[in-house]
């Protein structure tokens, strides 16, 4: 068995298709980049559509916070209980068996009385089923709990939401563009948190193209360091080091903001230009970019505080 020629080819299939996924997993662990951090509970959820970033941005992709959807599918698994009914225990396997020795019968003419015994036990079955559903109809009608009159809580149709705070606009910065209704600025956002956002976008930039691990610790979350110190520790092993000046809001808008306990959450959508080049960290080259013609990016950065504290940038994502 284990020499023949289907076994053989059968295995060398199976190998084949170990070692693609195998090597599938390795390149998606060595991805670097794209969309990364924490959003808190939102962090598995699609972030809104802005004027600034039309289209819905996806989920955050490296993250060290559970996914919610699978401790929540976990806890409802637990928590439902398995129904029973006479068809998963002893009377289906006894139907099981009989319906399976009529089929042996009418195959090798002997059993049940072959096609006839078959037929008998067919219609044998139905009526055993009928019988079976009419008991347990009754027994289900008396044993269902009576069901108490009168409004039912949260059932009534109506909700509370609170309307989307727009940011003002000022002279001279890329904010301005009113929040959507659908984008709901839930902690209503203000102008000093706008300010705050644009010049942690500049100081973020400037810190990462210097190198200056203190600073970004300032600025970030725990967890967006060591993603931020990880990507500086390759370019560093790499030779190179990225650049990044000039940066220039050109638009900027609230795609939502939560509480969670005691903390607030904001992301902002955020369109800037900035003069990004990778260098040869000995010789100076330029490996990557136009140290000359400023390039733009669309992203979503959501920022994080403790309430009454500072914020800091908790996660980045593509647009």
């Amino acid at each position: 068995m284990f020499a023949s020629k289907g076994f053989r080819l059968a295995s060398l299939f199976a190998v084949v298709l170990m070692s693609m996924s195998m090597v599938t997993v390795d390149q998606a662990e060595a991805r670097r980049g794209g969309s990364f951090g924490s959003r808190g509970m939102r962090t598995q959820q699609m972030a809104p559509a802005t004027p600034t970033s039309p289209t819905v941005t996806a989920p955050v992709q490296r993250t060290m916070t559970p996914s919610q959807q699978t401790n929540t599918n976990q806890r409802a698994g637990a928590a439902t209980p398995r129904q029973n009914s006479f068809f998963n225990g002893f009377g289906g396997s006894l139907m099981r068996g009989l319906l399976l020795g009529g089929l042996l019968g009418m195959l090798f003419g002997g059993g049940l009385g072959g096609m006839a015994g078959l037929f008998g036990l067919i219609v044998q079955l139905g009526l055993i089923f009928l019988v079976i559903r009419l008991v347990m109809g009754i027994m289900a009608r008396r044993s269902a709990p009576a069901t108490a009159g009168g409004p039912s809580v949260g059932g009534s149709g109506y909700s509370f939401t609170r309307e989307a705070t727009a940011p003002r606009s000022r002279q001279g910065s890329g904010y301005g563009s009113p929040t959507r209704p659908s984008s709901p600025d839930e902690i209503g956002t203000t102008q000093a948190d706008l300010d705050s956002f644009e010049a942690m976008l500049r100081e973020l930039q400037a810190a990462y193209g210097r190198e200056d691990y203190q600073a970004l610790r300032r600025i970030t979350t725990p967890e967006m360091m060591s993603y931020l110190s990880e990507e500086l520790g390759e370019n560093a092993s790499k030779g190179l080091k990225n650049e990044v000046s000039d940066v220039t809001l050109l638009q900027g808008d609230i795609s939502e903001s939560w509480r969670e306990g005691n903390k607030d959450y904001a992301t902002a959508a955020m369109r800037y230009s900035s003069l990004d080049v990778t260098r040869d960290r000995s010789t100076g080259a330029v490996v990557s970019g136009d140290p000359d013609e400023a390039s733009e990016t669309t992203e979503l950065w959501t920022f994080v505080r403790e309430r009454g504290g500072e914020w800091k940038l908790s996660a980045i994502q593509e647009a």
